[in-house]
């Protein structure tokens, strides 16, 4: 894991949407889906359950986040 993995969920979790968080972050939103599955594949477990009011973040999901911002501070 990468500190721009760890950016890039912790700016989706905090956005709801990867189309606001690619914005946000300046990248192609289909290049973040994309790394947001390739975290998700390597650690097993969805991050994020898909919904149409956005992403909310399952408990792997908040986990992630939590210790991402730990380690960006």
């Amino acid at each position: 894991m990468t500190s721009k993995e760890l950016l890039y969920i912790k700016t989706i979790a905090e956005e709801k949407s990867i189309s606001k968080a690619a914005r946000k972050l300046f990248i192609a939103q289909p290049s973040l889906s994309q790394s947001v599955q390739r975290i998700e594949n390597s650690l097993g477990t969805p991050l994020f359950t898909r919904t149409s009011g956005g992403l909310i973040p399952t408990y792997a999901g908040e986990r992630y986040c939590h210790m991402a911002t730990q380690i960006l501070k």
